[in-house]
């Protein structure tokens, strides 16, 4: 067995079942240079190289639905070919790799932290190749496989603690309805790695429609390479948003696209406390999607300006400066692409036009964020009907929760319980703020806005409950599974998959996942090595 499939399979690729029920007919099913791939686009945007081996993997976690969702049985990762499972999803070959089917790591450059970082890239991810399955066209990588052209002194490992997080937060935001890339497995190794302490290694496969990032195209625009950056361009026009060719200008409505999708992801992270942590320019998708968790997390003790990332000492990526990172972020594309735009234009004036144009496009952001969070606002208040002065109820909500601290989850999910006249089941949600006179004026103004809504308190509270989850990762619940991993003891994080794959279901059995956070937890730190 090898990374790819032989030529003869790819040969037989019509002949391939329509489900993967072997290793061999995973292998074969994942295919790396098809065309229109990324893998494609050639020498210039990755570089070709075998994972590096780890000794003796097993495997700690599988998303099943994920395997399905790439035509996969989920049987095989445990049945009687489970090592060999798990040695193909830490990149370990079984002999030598055919030349054109070597996985491959890809090149960007970016901004870190705001300051320009040159050149990046995968510096311990390796893309397998692309599998289609019912329709859809799904890249498939290995994170934490070994050293890379663009490892800069790393080791290009990942470590239990991370891997464990990446593979859940990237499947409990999908369930959570929020655009990510998703993850299939996290597979681990006793292989020492260092850290601030010693550690042991762990691979995270994870999946996504594409992980072009907005430093992708910053890579191409810094060495003047307009070729490339157009060839890059197209490649994500045509692959994703096709409809951008009947534009005026296919480039500038490539803009649009990322800057509404941004607009939208945005909204989704603040709507339910999400913070990212490393909100880069490298670590932006060009097509809206949650890529690269590292140190996130989401907010417990609601704090505006809380900071989820120990290594951002400035507070740059705080959870209320988030928006306002992905607009820059957005600046920082749109200056990327600006060799493309206006190509039909004469030379005279073409610059200052087309600067003003893709301008005009980045206020769409604004235009779009706004109103998107409020929306959210409002169905996470339970508000049918939209009225005047429904964003100050919101904010008044949250500068009360900011002063005292209160829970971000548990806040809204029990706001569901109020009663439209019945203060007397306020209990749920009042106790949890300090201020409770507060608490009770803003009450005050939320009643006298339900009195103007349609629906009774059941029918509210049924639509309430579908957009404000119960069950998020929470870091002390990570922690707990990670621990427990560390044992070789892997049924949490089982048990935790499950949990967050019904976010907003009512599961009994499991209710003390849904409780505030124990007091250890305010301890727990993440930071960019995590």
């Amino acid at each position: 067995m090898s990374f790819s499939p032989s030529n003869a399979a790819r040969a037989a690729r019509d002949d391939t079942p329509a489900e993967a029920r072997s290793m061999s007919e995973i292998a074969s099913a994942i295919e790396i240079g098809e065309p229109g791939s990324f893998a494609a686009l050639g020498t210039a945007f990755l570089t070709r190289l075998p994972a590096a081996p780890v000794p003796d993997p097993y495997l700690i976690g599988l998303s099943r639905e994920m395997a399905e969702s790439l035509g996969f049985d989920p049987d095989v990762a445990v049945g009687q070919e489970k090592n060999e499972f798990a040695g193909y999803f830490v990149g370990n070959p079984t002999r030598d790799w055919p030349s054109d089917a070597l996985p491959y790591a890809a090149v960007y450059s970016g901004h870190q932290f705001g300051v320009w970082a040159g050149q990046l890239g995968d510096g311990r991810a390796l893309t397998l190749g692309e599998v289609e399955h019912d329709g859809a066209r799904l890249e498939v990588q290995l994170k934490g496989a070994g050293r890379t052209p663009y490892s800069r002194m790393g080791d290009g490992r990942a470590v239990l603690r991370s891997s464990i997080r990446e593979f859940l937060c990237s499947e409990a935001m999908h369930h959570l309805g929020i655009p990510t890339t998703r993850a299939l497995t996290v597979i681990g190794s006793d292989l020492p790695v260092r850290r601030e302490t010693i550690e042991t290694a762990a691979i995270v496969t994870r999946v996504a429609p594409s992980f072009v990032r907005f430093g992708h195209f910053e890579h191409f625009y810094s060495n003047d390479r307009v070729d490339d950056l157009k060839k890059l361009a197209d490649h994500v026009i045509d692959r994703f948003y096709p409809h951008c060719r009947d534009a005026e200008d296919p480039y500038l409505a490539l803009l649009d696209e990322a800057v509404r999708s941004t607009a939208d992801l945005m909204a989704q992270w603040q709507g339910v406390g999400f913070c990212h942590g490393v909100m880069n320019t490298d670590n932006m998708s060009i097509i809206g999607l949650t890529i690269d968790y590292g140190p996130f997390g989401f907010i417990d003790a609601f704090n505006a300006h809380h900071i989820c990332n120990h290594s951002d000492t400035q507070g740059r990526y705080s959870y209320s400066r988030q928006p306002q990172v992905a607009y820059w972020n957005l600046f920082c594309l749109a200056q990327a692409l600006v060799p493309l735009f206006g190509q039909e234009l004469p030379e005279e004036g073409r610059g200052e036009r087309v600067v003003q144009e893709a301008q005009k496009l980045l206020e769409h952001y604004r235009e779009r964020f706004a109103p998107a969070l409020v929306a959210k606002m409002r169905a996470k208040l339970g508000l049918e009907v939209e009225r005047e002065g429904d964003d100050k109820l919101a904010n008044g909500l949250f500068e009360i929760m900011h002063a005292n601290r209160t829970d971000f989850t548990l806040t809204f999910r029990n706001l569901s319980k109020l009663s439209k006249s019945d203060a007397s089941q306020d209990a749920p949600v009042r106790d949890l703020f300090l201020d409770r006179a507060a608490f009770d004026a803003w009450t005050a103004q939320y009643r006298e806005r339900l009195t103007h809504e349609p629906r009774d308190d059941a029918a509210r509270a049924a639509a309430m409950n579908r957009v404000n989850p119960k069950y998020v990762l929470r870091n002390h619940l990570a922690e707990n599974a990670i621990r427990r991993a560390s044992e070789k003891d892997f049924a949490e994080v089982a048990r935790l998959l499950d949990v967050l794959r019904r976010p907003y279901d009512e599961q009994p059995a499991y209710e003390a996942y849904a409780g505030l956070p124990p007091d250890w937890a305010s301890a727990l730190e993440v930071s960019c090595s995590s």
